[in-house]
């Protein structure tokens, strides 16, 4: 059996033209494999095609062409397998107001061919922590709250592979950490985890690997640690012992003075050792009370390829 939980070969979608809108290709022969057992990012601006790829994971969307492969069952041969091996929480909540949590989970258990032996609806709202909202109806549920049930849904059917899309936009600190725990527990479990978001950090701090997807096509995939590595970009941050302009600097190195007074400099690794910049500080009479180095985020290497992408 692979060792892949999803394989995507070749796959187009192109959306015909309407009365009031263009045919326009949203993917352009994406290949990707996603590793069992990862946590994956899916990264890529607005209109990137991240939504149209998970709406096709998901079956919701009909591919133009390609192959789609999900935990070893192909998407054309056996439809009802591949799509039993995914849950997605979706972004926007697609919750019937007037049910309640518990009958939620039962409906959707329901629609996957649970058979009511099997059902693990007091489990998922443990998990989930709304036992005590289990017979609450929906409409009644602050924001956060309807985002868990929407994770609840997608677990119902004890799928392999978990999409999230973009799980914590919009939510408070609190439920965001509540989201992150339950999904590392999931994780540690065996279940593989794809992840669409907006919030660089979290794909920095969460992610195994990272594929950007821009225009359609994958720019890039590689693991977060080497995306990281791409970027040989630092930033020092001095303060100095009193007021102080910015002294003379070497080649390559660009800087600016903040309002609070400190001195930052831009610089590249290979190019400049950071012992030149002190250097040149020094030489201008420039005591340092403090000083520190700032590495390149994903929010750099995404800017990169992105923008590098589009020209």
């Amino acid at each position: 059996m692979s060792q892949n939980a999803i394989e995507i070969e070749g796959l187009t979608k192109t959306y015909r033209a309407t009365r009031r809108t263009d045919a326009k290709e949203a993917l352009k022969g994406v290949d990707l494999n996603i590793p069992r057992g990862s946590i994956f990012g899916l990264l890529g601006p607005n209109g990137a095609g991240k939504s149209t790829l998970i709406n096709i994971l998901a079956g919701l969307v009909v591919k133009t062409s390609g192959r789609v492969n999900i935990w070893g069952f192909d998407q054309d041969v056996n439809p009802r397998q591949s799509r039993a091996s995914i849950g997605i929480m979706p972004q926007e909540p697609n919750l019937d107001p007037f049910f309640t949590p518990r009958q939620s989970l039962e409906v959707q258990a329901g629609l996957y061919g649970v058979p009511t032996s099997q059902r693990r609806t007091a489990e998922i709202l443990e998990l989930i922590g709304l036992t005590d909202k289990a017979d609450a109806y929906a409409r009644s549920l602050s924001g956060g709250m309807r985002r868990r049930l929407l994770l609840g849904k997608a677990l119902v059917h004890s799928p392999r592979i978990l999409v999230l899309d973009e799980p914590t936009a919009g939510v408070d600190i609190e439920l965001r950490n509540m989201l992150w725990q339950n999904v590392r527990r999931l994780n540690d479990d065996g279940m593989t985890i794809i992840l669409t978001t907006h919030y660089l950090e979290e794909a920095e701090a969460m992610c195994d690997e990272i594929a950007i997807i821009n225009h359609g096509q994958v720019i890039t995939r590689d693991t977060t640690a080497s995306l990281l590595g791409r970027i040989d970009q630092k930033t020092m941050v001095i303060q100095p012992d009193g007021a102080a302009d910015l002294p003379a600097l070497p080649r390559g190195v660009t800087g600016e003075k903040r309002p609070d007074g400190a001195l930052v400099f831009a610089y590249k690794t290979a190019d400049t050792p950071a012992e030149s910049i002190l250097a040149a500080v020094r030489d201008a009479g420039i005591t340092i009370k403090d000083v520190k180095t700032e590495e390149a985020d994903l929010e750099d290497v995404f800017l990169s390829l992105t923008s590098s992408a589009a020209r």
